[in-house]
């Protein structure tokens, strides 16, 4: 074979297809195999070009061509086919009446020239590239963790980005906000590498590195494969990736949440910020009113002043410091004001006003604050407060008319079961005719149509009846009545039987000798105290005079 020709076999075991070549002379011009593609582990059909003429089909070997070598693969004798042992024994089968062989679960090792060769009339031969493609699997994208400085002198490892089971090679291509990237000198850098997996796949691996400056903080970066299949050229693209870029501190601010107006008893949050990445140690001061000297506040992990609750107190000039620990350079934000409104000490003068009904009366409302103020005066109403599930209390406040004494105040209490309602009278009480134990403390008293009202005509309480428990309130009741009325004649019919002494009696039996019997005086006292006995009367409706103990002498000798 001449250099033409094995130039010729060379590349067409490498690339998919070889011109025509000239021969020696002497031999017939060599054609350019078919092109066959097929994806990993489907079948590839290999049609036999040589004349259609049953003579020629009839007898043909199969051979597949590696490395220059060729390897008889497969018969066929009379229509009928027998493989060779080797790799392809258990994978090829004869199809369309023995035109087409068929290659089963095709690998990516299948890529290789296939020749059919006929026998008869005379010798001729058939080539078949076969051409496989895998897609690769999607792009893994790590990016660095440690970070890029933008005073690195050289390009750094920005991410790596990972392909893995495709074939033949991928390409991949990498992307900065959008826009690809290519190679620069002493900028931008790609380091590629593969890997042939068992299977005979490839795997991927793509290293960006680039110097990065300040406005690269926020980039987005991410790889992109392409890679060709029968359907034609595919690309898959990997998740886009931010890297750490590590700057110096420039500037250091404060800032304040929330943003507006401060009042007393908000939550307020003091926290210093930076432009510098990592960012420097903060530290919050407040200027001392008296010394006029900056005092350092304490402040939380983070760095941040909380003041819960904001009283005036917290009102002043607030600076913040940053030091960056790389440089070892300090910061100082400039001063900023802090301002929480108050409104305190609200006063009525006088405390407790006393006037006539229909006098005139001033009252004065006095304050200080933060802010100018507006004034308003309210008066106390119609309140209300549930004290448990089934109580409620309500609390009125009202000015005593002549009307209202004589018409009373209705309250009503209501739910779904239905409403009960409570009249309360107002009376006029004199002071002075008040006994001292006595609880009321205004003039007033009243009177109700309904129990469980207080007595100071300003509130009613209510206990609201538990549907039911009604029947068993009655029920207690009439067993109370029945066992009173039962203990009440026992009682007496053991009194009538004389098996109950009485002890207030005076019955006393004595005994005397006859001689003496008629000197016996017998003295009764009752153990009554005055002002009880006063309060007997005798038959005739008298009453006992009031130096009269009770006293009684009873001669008993006539």
């Amino acid at each position: 074979m001449g250099l033409p020709r094995l130039v010729c076999a060379f590349l067409l075991a490498a690339c998919c297809c070889c011109p025509r070549v000239a021969g020696v002379p002497g031999e017939a011009e060599q054609p350019a195999p078919e092109l066959v593609e097929v994806e990993v582990g489907s079948t590839a059909l290999l049609k036999c070009g040589l004349s259609q003429s049953q003579g020629n089909l009839s007898h043909v070997d199969w051979f597949s061509v590696h490395k220059e070598k060729r390897t008889l693969i497969f018969r066929v004798r009379q229509g009928q086919g027998q493989s060779e042992p080797g790799e392809y024994e258990q994978r090829l089968s004869l199809q369309d009446r023995g035109a087409t062989l068929a290659l089963t679960q095709v690998t990516p090792q299948d890529e290789r020239i296939f020749l059919c060769q006929g026998k008869r009339p005379r010798s001729q031969e058939y080539r078949i590239q076969l051409r496989v493609y895998k897609a690769p699997e999607e792009p893994n994208i790590q990016v660095n963790p440690l970070g890029i400085p933008v005073n690195s002198k050289e390009p750094e490892e920005v991410a790596t980005c990972v392909g893995r089971n495709g074939y033949p090679i991928p390409q991949v291509i990498w992307y900065k906000n959008g826009r690809p990237l290519k190679e620069e000198k002493n900028r931008v850098h790609i380091q590629s590498s593969q890997t042939v997996e068992s299977s005979g796949l490839y795997t991927l691996q793509s290293i960006l590195k680039a110097q990065l400056v300040k406005e690269d903080k926020d980039a987005q970066f991410y790889c992109e494969l392409n890679y060709r299949l029968p359907s034609g050229n595919h690309m898959k693209e990997s998740r886009e990736v931010t890297v750490p870029v590590f700057y110096p501190t420039e500037k250091v601010w404060l800032e304040v949440e929330p943003v507006g107006m401060l009042k007393e008893g908000d939550r307020v949050e003091i926290r210093c910020l930076a432009d510098g990445n990592p960012p420097p140690h903060f530290s919050i001061s407040k200027q001392n009113p008296s010394t006029r000297e900056a005092e350092e506040e304490t402040t939380n992990d983070n760095g941040v002043l909380v003041l819960e609750p904001a009283r005036k107190e917290h009102s002043g000039r607030y600076e913040c410091q940053g030091l960056d620990l790389d440089t070892m350079i300090s910061l100082l934000s400039e001063p900023q004001e802090l301002l929480v409104n108050y409104v305190s000490d609200v006063r009525v003068s006088p405390a407790a006003p006393e006037r006539q009904e229909g006098s005139s009366l001033t009252l004065t409302c006095e304050a200080e604050s933060s802010q100018d103020l507006e004034f308003q005066w309210l008066r106390e109403e119609a309140s209300e407060q549930d004290q448990d599930p089934q109580r409620v209390l309500s609390t009125l406040n009202v000015l005593v008319t002549p009307e209202l004494l004589e018409t009373g105040v209705e309250c009503t209490a209501s739910n779904d079961l239905g409403k009960n309602t409570s009249i309360l009278f107002l009376e006029l009480v004199n002071l002075t005719t008040l006994t001292p134990d006595s609880n009321t403390t205004t003039g007033l008293s009243t009177s109700t149509a309904s129990p469980h009202t207080r007595a100071n005509s300003t509130s009613t309480e209510r206990k609201l009846p538990e549907p039911e428990s009604r029947g068993v309130v009655i029920v207690a009741v009439i067993v109370c009545i029945l066992v009173l009325a039962v203990l009440g004649a026992v009682l007496y019919f053991l009194y009538k039987k004389g098996k109950l002494p009485c002890r207030r009696s005076g019955k006393q039996e004595i005994t005397l000798p006859p001689s003496r019997k008629s000197e016996l005086v017998v003295e009764v006292k009752s153990d009554k105290l005055p002002e009880e006995m006063g309060l007997l009367q005798g038959s005739s409706g008298d009453k006992r005079a009031p130096g009269d103990q009770g006293e009684k002498y009873i001669d008993l000798r006539h």
